[in-house]
């Protein structure tokens, strides 16, 4: 599991106008610089991430994803 400045960090790093949630538009332009750019990907991530379905993902949304997919986080701490 990554630790929990790392997930603070990086969802600071994809936050990007510090509101507190990541937007699709966010979620989009972080996962297009960790190389990932279907917009069907990005979709279903959102939609899998954001699990009160407000159309953004904050924190606490956030931090289940990454308990839930570890292996991931890890790979994306790295990149971030």
């Amino acid at each position: 599991m990554a630790a929990t400045a790392d997930m603070e960090r990086i969802f600071k790093r994809f936050d990007t106008n510090g509101d507190g949630k990541i937007s699709l538009s966010e979620l989009t332009e972080a996962l297009r610089t960790l190389g990932s750019t279907s917009a069907d990907e990005v979709q279903r991530m959102m939609a899998e991430i954001d699990t009160d379905g407000d159309g953004c993902i904050d924190f606490n949304e956030f931090i289940t994803f990454c308990n839930a997919n570890p292996g991931l986080m890890k790979d994306v701490a790295k990149l971030v």
